[in-house]
């Protein structure tokens, strides 16, 4: 499978709230919340932002106070941790300050991103130290959930109010199912097979790439024809699971 980063609708919508949140009035409100079921790619577009820009990627543990967090923001950053936790709140200022004015300097954006927030979008203390660093800074500040974080925050009209963009990732259409198939499958795909993948995936980019995987390990054994692997190249294999059920989806001997 090739490693190439595809640009889908829920993409598009990330980086338009990112350029929008450079472009905001009150300064505080720096915050984004990314939201969405499990399987849509949120992750591995975070870590695709973190890895081109140099932002500092979290993720969040169910059992996070501010100490284990200032500890774990150490370590990504890098740096030795101080003792004491006013120290360590002191450090971790300190370093991402001078990592944020290092991408103004190269004229490129720097975010702090948390994975999996909704472990901690209920706890107060952890939503103060997540405020207290993004205000202080005015640094954009991501929140990534799956589906719960924008609600949590309800109940902190403090942290609430910072939030300045909401992208909510949802399945994919079936023309994004076609780019990713199309930009990350090694075999040339037909169009019968894109469109059963696009159907029994639901838009799931994770159940779009197992099928890629599947589609690959079959079709580097055949000979493929100039449209591509089809269905009734791989009538009878198994082609993903289902979310559901995690039962098997193979393509029917017949279409």
């Amino acid at each position: 499978m090739k490693n190439v980063f595809v640009e889908t609708a829920n993409v598009k919508d990330y980086l338009s709230a990112l350029s929008a949140l450079e472009e905001r009035g009150a300064e505080e409100a720096c915050i984004v919340v990314v939201d969405g079921a499990p399987g849509l790619g949120k992750t591995t577009t975070m870590q695709h932002h973190v890895a081109q820009t140099g932002s500092i990627y979290l993720r969040a543990k169910k059992e996070w106070h501010p100490k284990w967090m200032l500890n774990e923001l150490l370590d990504a950053l890098n740096v030795e941790k101080p003792r004491g936790i006013e120290q360590k709140y002191t450090k971790v200022i300190s370093e991402l300050a001078d990592r944020q004015q290092l991408a103004i300097q190269n004229r490129r954006s720097f975010s702090l991103v948390i994975d999996e927030f909704d472990h901690c979008s209920s706890r107060p203390a952890i939503l103060e130290t997540c405020r207290d660093i993004s205000d202080l800074l005015e640094l954009p500040t991501i929140f990534v959930g799956m589906g719960k974080v924008n609600d949590n925050l309800k109940r902190f009209p403090q942290v609430a109010s910072r939030v300045s963009q909401k992208v909510r990732f949802d399945p994919m259409k079936e023309d994004d199912v076609r780019k990713l198939i199309e930009s990350r499958c090694e075999i040339k795909v037909a169009d019968d097979l894109m469109k059963f993948v696009a159907k029994m995936s639901k838009g799931y980019n994770r159940e779009v790439l197992e099928a890629i995987a599947s589609i690959e390990r079959f079709g580097f054994r055949i000979e493929i024809g100039a449209d591509g692997i089809s269905m009734a190249d791989m009538a009878g294999e198994k082609l993903m699971n289902d979310r559901a059920s995690g039962t098997p989806i193979y393509v029917p001997e017949a279409y």
